[in-house]
């Protein structure tokens, strides 16, 4: 057995080099990382009685009972290191950033022969140019459509001229919304002036284009062509729009990024205006979690080190409403990460500061506005959850999965397991069941099997790893719910309650109990009926996973039915083709039948040979359980 971890022990071992330290709980669950210049001080500091920490920190230090730290050479490694561990970890106590959103860019692939103009979540090395980030992807895809209109250019992935006149051209060419380079007389000379058009477009000089669209409508109306002449208003209109959204915001032409912050009790949002070439291109705000009492600037540092580690595109200048700490580092950090020098400043006056002003009072416009939605959304996901574990009398819910079966009349049985966390759904941890041992109508055969399957794997799973490692398998079945949501009664509690004792497992299972018009009317928990108000959230997010189940299982089940033509269990035993699966099907009369038989009686068919005989059985017998 390990030795118990001593604190005061450990802390004498600190060395004075700088790293990133991990505070853990009794679980061995990373709640806390930090980055320090030199270990030993840092991490000492929350072990000392009168450290005077704030009730966040406090709270963290209590919690601790472990420590790990990695040494680095430099304090910007830490850094790196730091947001590395608090992405993939996401521990409590760390201010964290709820959005984790990657930006749109125009990319525009001048290495080829015909260039395209191509909506981009990345900007990747090589010969082509990149325009954004954008905030919007619905205005990205919008500027793309109007610039193929104007230039005519190609979007198609063929490789030319390699493929010039071996296909016929698209529909783009037959409407005029293309040049047609893939016909082979368009000379990349040629189609290049539009590109070159394109990219001045995507620089921000509109004024040409609009010059001639305005002079072409008017040469079109003059010849009495008035459909022609609306088509040029219409992108007269199109681009006058995108130049004004590229609203000029000073003269330097420089790229930098105004980050403000608006700070109320709890809850925080961080607003940021992009500029770019000079021009506010768009503004986005964020939402910051497990914010305690932390200060605006170390909220804003925060914000910094998790924004500007995920996004590709680092500007020449951030602009921050507060002076935060480890200026200098990040700015080192920021420019490895640019290439070039990148400033982080606090203006003072003129036009930077007016839109920092501007920048501020939009995150507070925004915190104001979605205060009380975010309270509603909290009382629809965590506040429900917190309804149903008083109901239930357990001490925490965090993940609930619920299980539905869904056949007609005994054809094709299929089960569903959806999963709640926090009280909204994680569709990664979804899973389908296909039953392969129950013939026929049995919804509580079919669920045994189901829920079998899903601990028996988990239990497989868990055996190859650490309990640490256990919590990290999100998209696995190693993560066992804190409730377990039955779509029926009393059968359907009682046979899961079978199931976790034959596999020894100890988890609180719930029945969603419907009346005579199928909607939900209360929970069925340790042998009695629990009410439950139809208004409360518990109720709707109870009705709201039941109904997520059965249409889980109900989609599955119709796309199986819809393949039923060509394909049946039988087609998923290695071996077993549209030949082998005939001979089966017509020396048995159901499937039920195949399932009964032994090897012998299966190799005495035509077609089918002892090795595939075996595997037969052992699809029927040994695989319930996987």
């Amino acid at each position: 057995m390990e030795d118990k971890f001593n604190i005061q022990e450990e802390l004498k071992k600190l060395p004075d080099k700088p790293g990133v330290y991990m505070m853990q709980d009794k679980r061995d669950t990373i709640i806390y990382v930090g980055k320090a210049r030199i270990l030993k001080n840092r991490v000492r500091s929350y072990f000392r009685e009168a450290a005077g920490h704030g009730p966040k920190i406090a709270k963290m230090v209590s919690q601790v009972t472990r420590f790990e730290y990695i040494v680095t050479d430099t304090e910007m490694e830490a850094l790196v290191l730091e947001n590395n561990l608090i992405k993939e970890y996401r521990p409590k106590y760390n201010t964290m950033l709820k959005d984790d959103k990657t930006y749109p860019y125009i990319k525009v692939t001048v290495g080829e022969p015909y260039p395209r103009v191509l909506f981009s979540r990345e900007m990747k090395k090589g010969s082509s140019r990149y325009f954004g980030p954008f905030t919007s992807a619905a205005a990205v895809k919008d500027t793309i459509e109007l610039i193929n209109k104007l230039y005519q250019l190609r979007t198609c992935s063929r490789s030319l001229p390699k493929q010039c006149g071996k296909e016929r051209p698209c529909l783009n060419f037959h409407i005029g919304k293309c040049s047609g380079p893939c016909r082979g007389d368009v000379p990349p000379e040629v189609y290049r002036v539009g590109v070159e058009k394109a990219l001045d477009f995507l620089n921000g000089n509109h004024e040409p284009v609009l010059k001639e669209l305005k002079g072409k409508m008017e040469e079109a109306s003059a010849l009495l062509k008035f459909e022609e002449a609306a088509q040029y208003r219409d992108l007269y209109d199109h681009v006058k729009q995108v130049s004004q959204k590229q609203k000029m915001t000073d003269t330097e032409g420089e790229d930098r990024d105004i980050i403000a912050i608006a700070r109320e009790e709890q809850d925080a949002v961080v607003q940021v205006f992009f500029v770019r070439d000079g021009r506010l291109i768009g503004q986005e705000h964020f939402y910051m979690t497990h914010v305690g009492e932390d200060t605006k600037a170390q909220i804003l540092l925060s914000f910094v080190k998790q924004f500007y580690a995920g996004t590709p595109f680092i500007p020449r200048e951030l602009l921050l409403q507060e002076e935060i700490e480890e200026t200098e580092v990040l700015e080192q950090w920021l420019s490895g990460r640019r290439g070039g020098r990148v400033y982080m400043r606090i203006p003072k006056k003129g036009t930077k500061e007016k839109l920092m002003e501007l920048a501020a009072r939009n995150a507070s416009m925004v915190l104001k506005r979605d205060k009380e939605r975010m309270k509603r959304e909290e009382g629809r996901t965590i506040g429900a959850v917190k309804e149903i574990a008083v109901l239930l009398n357990l001490e925490k819910i965090h993940r609930m999965e619920a299980f539905d079966i869904s056949n007609i009349s005994g054809y094709e049985n299929v089960g569903s397991m959806v999963v709640y966390e926090k009280g909204k759904p994680k569709k990664s941890d979804y899973r389908k069941f296909r039953i392969k041992a129950v013939a026929g109508p049995d919804d509580y055969a079919c669920m045994k099997e189901v829920l079998t399957r899903r601990f028996r794997h988990g239990l497989e799973e868990r055996e190859k790893l650490t309990e640490k490692e256990i919590g990290e398998q999100f998209g696995s079945f190693t993560k066992f719910p804190d409730v377990l949501l039955m779509d029926g009664g009393k059968g359907q509690v009682n046979t899961a309650l079978q199931v976790l004792e034959q596999l020894q497992l100890e988890i609180p299972v719930c029945g969603m109990v419907k009346d005579d018009n199928h909607r939900t009317r209360g929970l069925y928990y340790e042998n009695r009926e629990i009410p439950i108000d139809r208004n409360s959230e518990g109720f709707k997010l109870i009705t709201r996973i039941q109904e997520e189940a059965h249409r889980f299982a109900i989609e599955y089940h119709r796309s199986l039915r819809s393949r039923e033509q060509v394909h049946s269990v039988l087609d998923d035993i290695p071996g077993i083709g549209p030949r082998r699966r005939k001979a089966l099907m017509k020396h048995f009369e159901s499937i039920g039948e195949i399932r009964e038989a032994g090897v012998e009686e299966l190799a005495g068919i035509p077609d089918i040979p002892q090795r595939i005989a075996e595997e037969i059985y052992s699809f029927f017998h040994d695989s319930v359980i996987r």
